[in-house]
């Protein structure tokens, strides 16, 4: 059993912050893959400098998660469901999510195939 707390799941001491995303031209994604475990609370930033017109998809992943909410630029989204997040300029968006399915997820650059140019999530 677990003892959540007044906010339950959500509860800011259930939170875990992932190491952030990078978009940049000619840089990689992620530094390595992400473990996480289901039923866990985690937040990740996407962090992009404004180089390129660069987005990242994965409709699977976000499937395989439940989304609280994206921010950016204080500005809270909590969408039934999302398939990829682009960026046009710089900026950076923060993601809130609880993973659900177990399995090996990716977020890719949409038209890449290398390999720095995905971040993997495995949700335990």
């Amino acid at each position: 059993m677990h003892e959540y707390g007044f906010s339950g799941l959500l509860d800011r001491q259930n939170r875990t912050d992932l190491a952030p995303l990078t978009l940049a031209s000619g840089q990689p994604v992620a530094g390595g893959e992400y473990t996480i475990k289901s039923g866990g609370y985690y937040r990740i930033e996407i962090n992009a400098d404004g180089s390129q017109e660069l987005a990242l998809s994965g409709g699977d992943f976000f499937r395989a998660i439940w989304i609280n909410e994206i921010v950016i630029e204080d500005i809270e989204i909590r969408p039934m469901g999302v398939h990829s997040i682009e960026f046009d300029s710089a900026g950076t968006a923060r993601l809130s999510f609880i993973a659900v399915l177990p399995g090996r997820y990716t977020l890719s650059v949409p038209g890449s195939s290398g390999d720095t140019l995905q971040a993997v999530f495995n949700i335990q």
